[in-house]
């Protein structure tokens, strides 16, 4: 069971890295356009040096903002040569031209990350093609009324009988409970933003019980 932090956000990185429990980091345009605008290369960099910092092989995720495939192949290639993390994976969209750059991707030994999928078919096209990580979206597969914890577990017992390498990335997670729900489906990876992640320690019988166990010990103490 793991656990990846999805933000471009080096606080929340950081912060995230200081307790120990994400094993990665997934990013993509649009959590990157809520940060301090900035030059793209130089901000990924940034959370690199922190992932570099922590002595630990935690994973990141950056997705090309490329329409075709030629350039997403071209522009993943310019990341990689510009950001030599060794644990660094490419995300490209599912979609039927999308395949050929995960194919030629994979192909050269770098990393894919195949994402915004919502069926059982998308994520075996994209693990056969070579993709190391297949992410499906939860709760926008909730949104229309699908059954995200059906497709995760049916792709988990498909990969499995396939032998295939590639992990299940459960994204789009909107409460503590999507978590654990993703995780008994099958899923081998969550992605949950920093609020969440940060929601899942606390609990109001938590902060009772330790609040309790202080106040015996001053009282015994005294």
């Amino acid at each position: 069971m793991k656990l990846f932090l999805d933000s471009a956000n080096l606080q929340d990185v950081e912060e995230s890295l200081a307790r120990g429990f994400i094993s990665g980091v997934t990013t993509n345009p649009s959590l990157l356009s809520k940060e301090p605008k900035a030059n793209f290369f130089g901000h990924v960099d940034r959370i690199v040096e922190l992932l570099e910092a922590s002595g630990r092989p935690v994973s990141l995720s950056v997705e090309v903002f490329a329409s075709k495939p030629d350039e997403m192949i071209a522009q993943a290639l310019e990341i990689r040569e510009r950001i030599p993390y060794q644990h660094l994976a490419i995300k490209i969209p599912i979609g039927w031209g999308e395949l050929r750059a995960v194919d030629a991707l994979a192909r050269r030994g770098i990393a894919v990350n195949c994402t915004c999928m919502f069926t059982e078919e998308q994520a075996i096209l994209a693990a056969n093609a070579g993709a190391r990580y297949v992410s499906i979206f939860m709760c926008r597969l909730k949104d229309i009324g699908g059954d995200p914890a059906k497709v995760i577990a049916n792709t988990r017992q498909i990969l499995d009988r396939g032998r295939h390498s590639a992990e299940i990335i459960v994204g789009s997670i909107r409460s503590q409970s999507d978590i654990l729900e993703a995780h008994l489906a099958g899923g081998h990876i969550v992605t949950a933003g920093y609020k969440i992640l940060e929601g899942t320690a606390v609990h109001p019988q938590t902060d009772k019980s330790v609040q309790g166990f202080l106040k015996d010990f001053e009282a015994w103490i005294s």
